[in-house]
């Protein structure tokens, strides 16, 4: 895939002199998780209202993201966005949630709440909802290079983080051109043995940066999110 192909090495803390950090006024998060698949025949309305409620509360800290899982594909037919890792925490959040199959549309709320990913009303409900709680931690983000001239993706976090991991999804950009919202790519995953730390990433470029996102949110062992921020290159 010409946009994204990462590996990610864990590295000390690289100075930066700007981070980026979302100031509302409340301090409250919302990560919508959608998992769906191009070959999925009852995920377009999934995808279409996952992509209204991403327009709607672009000015929010709402945070949409789009797992294109594996277990529809068949043969050579195959989804250029599945991934056998998303259908893998498809299924560690059943776990969780002591389901015993896992099912596309479905939409995960702060790894809490999960239903059908096309029942608008009870989204929308539970978006408002969470959007009236306070985050257990904030994120800031920041991007740096260092002597070598490498990218390093640099991370603080606030709040307790024992036992939690800070996980990294790099996003594809909502496009015209295609048929999802904010499709994951990558997701990294960071064990939090500090509040402070850095990514090494290999160079981007201009024409990739421009349609590339990151959206990072703390999660604990029970997989319940329990911060997000949002970051663009």
């Amino acid at each position: 895939m010409k946009y994204f192909l990462i590996l990610v090495t864990f590295i000390l803390l690289i100075p930066s002199n700007s981070i980026k950090e979302d100031s509302s006024e409340k301090n409250s998060f919302v990560v919508v998780q959608l998992f769906t698949s191009k070959f999925c025949p009852y995920c377009s309305e999934a995808d279409e209202l996952i992509a209204k409620i991403n327009q709607e509360y672009k000015e929010k800290k709402v945070y949409v993201l789009s797992y294109h899982v594996d277990y529809w594909d068949r043969g050579e037919r195959k989804d250029p966005f599945g991934k056998k890792s998303f259908t893998e925490l498809q299924y560690a959040y059943a776990k969780q949630f002591k389901e015993r199959r896992v099912y596309t549309p479905q939409v995960i709320l702060n790894g809490k709440d999960h239903f059908n990913g096309t029942i608008e009303h009870r989204l929308r409900k539970k978006i408002k909802s969470y959007l009236k709680k306070e985050s257990q931690n904030t994120i800031k983000l920041s991007y740096s290079k260092n002597k070598r001239g490498n990218l390093a993706l640099n991370y603080e976090i606030s709040g307790e983080t024992f036992d939690k991991n800070l996980k990294l999804a790099f996003v594809l950009k909502t496009k015209k051109t295609l048929a999802n919202t904010n499709i994951v790519l990558e997701e990294m995953i960071v064990e939090l043995k500090n509040n402070k730390g850095s990514i090494l990433i290999p160079t981007i470029t201009s024409e990739v940066k421009k349609d590339l996102l990151v959206i990072g949110y703390v999660q604990n062992k029970k997989l319940q999110i329990t911060g997000a921020t949002q970051f663009e290159f």
